[in-house]
């Protein structure tokens, strides 16, 4: 990307970059797999981040055959994830980079493979909702990443250019729909993706602590 090009937007993954939802997704799953004597390994749950995949049961019932339960076993799982989800806050530097980056006058989106109730909620308990001029998810038969679409729709939304907005995400399904899209990208792993090859990215930080909006590789 060519640093004369001004930054005019940020588009931003949701889940386990905004917050850390992954962590609680795959602890609250792998507790229903040991219950049934299966150990659920991080890096099966790995392929599943940043998309939509197999049902998070598939692989305990590749083990030990269809479960008659299913739905409740899903219920019971739902109910806990969130009541822990409760308790988490934005990942570190999050807060303050969004705030700077409003205050500049850049434009803020989110694209997410999640549902657009989960995002904006999320959002809102954070206090980081009024700081997204738009939120593009896949529903609606709009695809999941690593399929671009949702990162064409939200630079749509919020009026720039390719070239003049940066992605950050946390996978490789994420790194891929934003390149995919013409976008220059951003890793910020997490617990869950920290181990993953995010080498596709155009840059990679450990957090949003050691972004700084004025070295970003853009002429504002």
């Amino acid at each position: 990307m060519s640093a004369a090009r001004r930054l005019q937007g940020l588009v931003f993954d949701f889940d386990g970059l905004i917050c850390d939802t992954e962590t609680s997704s795959f602890e609250t799953a792998r507790e229903i797999y040991a219950e049934h004597g299966v150990d659920l390994t991080v890096e099966q749950w790995q392929s599943r981040i940043g998309t939509h995949g197999r049902h998070w049961l598939a692989d305990l019932e590749s083990e030990i055959g269809p479960l008659p339960d299913r739905e409740e076993l899903s219920a019971r799982r739902q109910l806990v994830h969130h009541e822990q989800l409760l308790r988490e806050q934005a990942l570190p530097g999050v807060a303050a980079f969004t705030e700077r980056a409003v205050s500049i006058g850049l434009r803020l989106a989110v694209a997410s493979s999640s549902s657009l109730g989960w995002v904006r909620g999320h959002l809102e308990r954070l206090a980081l909702l009024d700081r997204f001029s738009a939120i593009s998810t896949s529903e609606d038969g709009v695809p999941a990443k690593p399929d671009p679409e949702v990162y064409r729709r939200a630079i749509d939304a919020i009026g720039v250019d390719a070239s003049a907005a940066i992605a950050f995400e946390d996978s490789p399904n994420g790194i891929a729909a934003a390149k995919a899209a013409g976008l220059y990208c951003i890793a910020v792993p997490n617990r869950m993706t920290s181990s993953l090859d995010l080498t596709a990215a155009d840059r990679v930080v450990e957090s949003f602590l050691e972004l700084d909006l004025d070295h970003l590789g853009f002429e504002r």
